[in-house]
């Protein structure tokens, strides 16, 4: 249950002023079809990060424990400090619009997150935690927790949206964890 709860909350968090959050509003704004957008998010999440779920346990699987404490301890801590550095959305005139709410967001989604600190969160989670499935469900609905009110709020604007305390936030708790782990390991 915690490997769950953790990594729904790490990237529910860390997906707060993302350039996936971005996009998600860009898709709202542009589509105007909530549904196609939502199922196409969670098909490229469900893909994305069961990938980098599975590359987190093999590397885990490669290394000692006293090791890959370490590094998930000092990835944490640098993915915290990643966060600090503000994404843009991608161009708005993408050629993938014209297939379609659905496919624009599944192959959009799933192209934004490779390298992305969420797919790097979820390497480091399948890595500390021997929960695959859990890790991988718990990342997908921290990136649906975080994109699916921005796809409903499409007509708002994200000016209002306070990032900077955000992204201040979103930095500490990945810190904490970080430090966490180097200190309960």
């Amino acid at each position: 249950m915690e490997a769950l709860l953790t990594s729904t909350l790490a990237v529910a968090i860390a997906e707060i002023g993302d350039k996936t959050q971005l996009l998600a509003f860009l898709l709202a704004t542009r589509f105007k079809k909530p549904l196609p957008i939502i199922l196409g998010i969670f098909i490229a999440t469900i893909a994305n990060h069961a990938a980098a779920a599975w590359m987190g346990d093999w590397v885990a699987s490669l290394i000692s424990p006293q090791v890959l404490t370490w590094v998930v301890g000092l990835s944490f801590i640098a993915v915290a400090i990643w966060i600090l550095v503000p994404d843009k959305a991608d161009d708005e005139d993408n050629k993938l619009y014209q297939y379609g709410p659905f496919v624009a967001s599944l192959v959009l989604f799933f192209i934004a997150e490779i390298g992305d600190k969420t797919q790097v969160a979820t390497v480091l989670l399948a890595a500390k935690y021997d929960q695959l499935f859990m890790v991988i469900i718990g990342t997908t609905l921290g990136m649906l927790i975080a994109n699916v009110p921005v796809v409903f709020a499409g007509q708002f604007s994200a000016d209002k949206l306070p990032l900077n305390w955000i992204r201040g936030i979103t930095c500490a708790l990945f810190a904490i964890m970080g430090i966490s782990t180097l200190i309960w390991a």
